[in-house]
């Protein structure tokens, strides 16, 4: 299930999340009661995007990140569209930084699914 910054979520460790983009498998949506659903769903996300706009402090954004990472999401990409850098966050693994990009694949966990940044940037 994909979802859009509109989407919230309530993290294991209590704190209320909106990443910009994220993904969940159905099975473990599904599993959560239709009421829960409506607002800020208790689960983290397997997958989450964040874009820095210019007024984002980029320590808040990696804060945030690492935060989804020790909460249980796989794979975070923090896209600093100011410095055209990603930051990718997976656990028990330093944080991979890649200067400009073009696209971004979400290999092994999305097989499939390349984001192309030229829109982006």
């Amino acid at each position: 299930m994909g979802f859009g910054s509109s989407g919230g979520f309530t993290l294991p460790n209590g704190a209320v999340k909106s990443p910009d983009a994220a993904w969940i498998k159905r099975t473990r949506w599904e599993a959560i009661p239709p009421k829960q659903r409506k607002k800020f769903a208790p689960i983290c996300p397997e997958f989450v995007i964040e874009l820095r706009s210019h007024s984002d402090s980029l320590q808040i954004l990696q804060d945030k990140m690492q935060e989804y990472i020790d909460n249980g999401t796989q794979l975070g990409w923090l896209i600093d569209r100011k410095q055209r850098q990603v930051f990718i966050y997976r656990p028990n693994t330093a944080v991979e930084v890649l200067d400009n990009p073009k696209t971004l694949n979400g290999e092994p966990l999305l097989p499939g699914f390349v984001l192309d940044l030229s829109q982006i940037w």
